[in-house]
């Protein structure tokens, strides 16, 4: 019978499987009742996704919402409809003559702020389908842009007519409409060949498993390996709540805390307790007043 199994994986998704289908896999190697990935991969894509088991479901939103860092591989002066390599190339262009110096200044230029247009093939669903079976069905439908942000573009090779670079961006960049406006900039067209997520804040340097490094494992060392529920939680400011408030609080029921208590500042907070540890995220209100926004399980222990 499954298992209640709380706390994260980061999960080292390979190439060629869905983010479903590694969920899917994750969930029956941990024997895990529930379990949740934030912010797929394509199958075309590899690297970091975050997994959560249990109750860090409740809290993956934290983590959808998460800046995220790409290793990217471009070859320029090809198209395809997809912009990667799950189409045909329909389009070749003889590349400008370009130096590495010249694409470093192209990557510092790009803007940092601006709107993407969705591509088509995406899983953003209009009239209850996803956009990927319009365009696998040769049709076209109006998408609106998206703001987004570039924190980093930084080059790491050039072997004409291959590009690859590190990508750091906010939440909802397609990486693959990304690709298609650096060509512009750098007068030319092109498609993603490789696509790898290096990290997702606030996880970016911890370490990776593989499904072949998980498999060999007992069952007991796979656990070992889970991140706690509130290891996505660190950006919220934390909250120690005083004992005589707790039992309201786990029932969902807002509860006055004390003037002096340390992070009675207005704002989202975590909530931890002596002996019990992390509760949820609440928000401190102007007043003192502490109002539950998502809590775990009153049967899960913490201590």
């Amino acid at each position: 019978m499954p298992a209640d199994i709380d706390g994260i994986l980061l999960l080292d998704k390979p190439l060629g499987v869905s983010s479903a289908g590694a969920v899917a896999r994750a969930k029956r190697l941990f024997d895990a009742r529930k379990a949740g990935h934030t912010g797929s991969l394509d199958p075309l894509a590899s690297g970091m996704l975050p997994i959560c088991f249990g109750e860090a479901t409740k809290f993956g939103a934290q983590l959808l919402d998460a800046d995220k860092t790409y290793r990217v591989t471009v070859r320029l002066g090809e198209r395809t409809p997809s912009a990667d390599r799950e189409s045909e190339v329909i389009e070749r262009r003889e590349l400008p003559p370009l130096s590495a110096l010249e694409l470093e200044q192209a990557l510092e230029e790009f803007p940092r702020e601006y709107s993407q247009v969705p591509p088509m093939h995406s899983a953003i669903k209009q009239d209850g389908k996803p956009l990927y079976e319009y365009a696998r069905a040769g049709q076209w439908r109006e998408r609106a842009p998206r703001s987004i942000v570039i924190h980093e573009l930084r080059l790491l090779d050039w072997q004409a007519p291959d590009l690859s670079f590190d990508v750091r961006c906010t939440k909802g960049a397609y990486i693959r409409v990304l690709a298609e406006d650096l060509a512009a900039r750098l007068s030319t067209i092109g498609h993603v060949i490789g696509l790898r997520r290096l990290g997702v804040a606030p996880f970016a340097g911890e370490p990776q498993w593989t499904f072949e490094s998980l498999e060999p494992l007992t069952a007991v060392q796979r656990l070992g390996l889970l991140l706690p529920v509130d290891a996505a939680l660190t950006g919220w400011r934390r909250l120690d709540l005083p004992a005589e408030g707790v039992s309201a609080f786990r029932q969902g029921q807002t509860v006055s805390i004390p003037v002096e208590l340390p992070g009675n500042v207005p704002g989202n907070v975590r909530i931890y307790a002596a002996g019990l540890g992390f509760l949820g995220l609440g928000a401190v209100g102007p007043v003192g007043r502490l109002v539950p926004l998502r809590l775990i399980s009153a049967a899960t222990n913490r201590a």
